[in-house]
């Protein structure tokens, strides 16, 4: 059995807590593929982290379901091209493998070797072309092009679990990047509020839970203060967006989020391109397409 090495321990945290749904009588998501990664090490990894914030595991489970909904919906309208960035452990070209759509999946090399290997030994058939780079360093576009990526073809991006761990440069120099070159896109991503940050929510749990990834060498560096500014940066609009707190109310009604952090940390989609703006699809998804980000805050 191929060994963990080299892989972030950050992909063995989202993939634990995303098994940990398949135990629900009532799961928001069934993810049979996930547990091929996971072992005694992979769960003392995340051990580390859950035991600073439980919470988190419920956030994880909840953003899933969310980017699921929007790649089903996204797949059913015809976009035939899916680019996952800092993939990780991520199983959607297994779990939502569909005839004619092209998975890209971009991170690390260890890491995409881990899960090719563990897949393999396992008869999973991995559905992806594996991208080994840095996304960010070297050229997203480059990388989309030496391995097959169709520019004019509509194509959804994913992008969960990253931002928070990036500069304003970074995250505007990707975003520009597929906007720039893809005719027609969408982009589903998580990312944190600017007055997370800037420490100036006035909650001192907030500040804590803050405080403590920092201190486990996992520092949030990058919030957003504005997406709909954002977005129109780069010609795209705001479908919809997202508190975790709202989902959570969402997915599980009659549960209170259990953690004030929820309302800060965010989850939207956008969608643009460089192509005719007519043919871009409504927002008739998203139920909360306004760019007030401090409705967001209950």
């Amino acid at each position: 059995m191929s060994r963990i090495q080299n892989v972030a321990g950050t992909a063995f945290v989202a993939a634990e807590c995303r098994a940990e749904e398949n135990l629900e009588d009532h799961p928001l998501y069934r993810d049979p593929i996930v547990n091929l990664f996971l072992d005694e090490e992979s769960k003392r990894a995340a051990d580390r982290i859950f035991v600073s914030f439980p919470q988190w595991k419920a956030s994880v489970r909840v953003r899933t379901r969310y980017v699921d909904d929007w790649l089903d919906r996204q797949l059913q309208i015809g976009f035939r091209q899916v680019v996952i960035l800092g993939a990780g452990l991520d199983t959607r070209a297994q779990r939502k493998a569909s005839s004619g759509v092209t998975y890209f999946e971009i991170d690390n090399g260890a890491t995409l070797a881990f899960k090719s290997a563990r897949l393999q030994e396992n008869g999973v058939d991995p559905g992806a072309v594996y991208i080994s780079g840095d996304y960010i360093a070297d050229d997203l576009p480059t990388l989309l092009r030496r391995n097959g990526f169709d520019f004019s073809q509509p194509s959804h991006f994913i992008w969960e679990g990253n931002t928070a761990y990036l500069d304003a440069s970074a995250v505007s120099l990707v975003l520009d990047c597929i906007a720039q070159n893809v005719l027609r896109f969408s982009i589903s991503f998580d990312y944190v509020a600017q007055e997370l940050i800037a420490n100036e929510t006035g909650d001192p749990e907030t500040a804590a839970v803050v405080a403590r990834f920092a201190a486990m060498g996992a520092p949030w560096t990058y919030g957003v203060s504005d997406i709909g500014s954002l977005a129109g940066k780069i010609g795209a609009q705001v479908s919809d967006r997202f508190s975790i707190a709202e989902l959570y109310r969402r997915y599980w009604p009659g549960k209170t989020p259990d953690s004030r952090i929820f309302d800060y940390y965010r989850i939207c989609t956008l969608e643009g391109g460089r192509g005719d703006r007519s043919r871009m699809p409504s927002a008739e998804f998203g139920l909360n397409p306004s760019n007030d980000e401090s409705s967001l805050v209950s």
